[in-house]
């Protein structure tokens, strides 16, 4: 025995926020929806210092595949309050303009659901997968119906 600790390998982002402009959906080679957008996640504080409330806003980018980034093109728009159940995932690409290797974080959407009621169709939309989706509508969750 070495005496390492083995740690459980564990990716879950659990996010709710607005997001903050209409989804972009575009299609793979091999015909496969993939929607992209912005969350904007809201921390409210109280500043120490001035004893002031104060926002912390985190923008995140959201990447959704399949059935699921089909539906969210058409029930989603700039200021739908959404919550998010993904994974973490990272890319690298080359910048254009300096030529230097960039990597970029998203968050890879497994489930999103609407978080108000006067959504046409505003429900919970399953497993959105790259290459395995499947989903499942429920009722729309109202705001104070969210546990957190």
């Amino acid at each position: 025995m070495t005496g390492q600790i083995r740690l459980p390998e564990q990716n879950l982002v659990l996010l709710a926020g607005r997001l903050t402009r209409d989804p972009n959906v575009a299609f793979t080679q091999k015909g496969q929806a993939v929607c992209r957008f912005d969350i904007a996640v809201n921390r409210r504080y109280m500043d120490n210092t001035t004893n002031e409330w104060k926002d912390d806003v985190v923008f995140v980018p959201v990447v959704v595949w399949g059935p699921t980034a089909e539906r969210c093109k058409d029930r989603v728009k700039k200021g739908t309050p959404v919550y998010v159940e993904g994974r973490l995932t990272s890319s690298e690409y080359t910048d254009k303009t300096t030529g230097q290797t960039r990597r970029s974080m998203q968050v890879t959407a497994r489930r999103i659901q609407i978080l108000e009621s006067n959504v046409a169709g505003a429900g919970s939309y399953g497993t959105a997968t790259q290459g395995n989706a499947s989903s499942a509508d429920v009722e729309p969750v109202m705001e104070d119906d969210v546990p957190f």
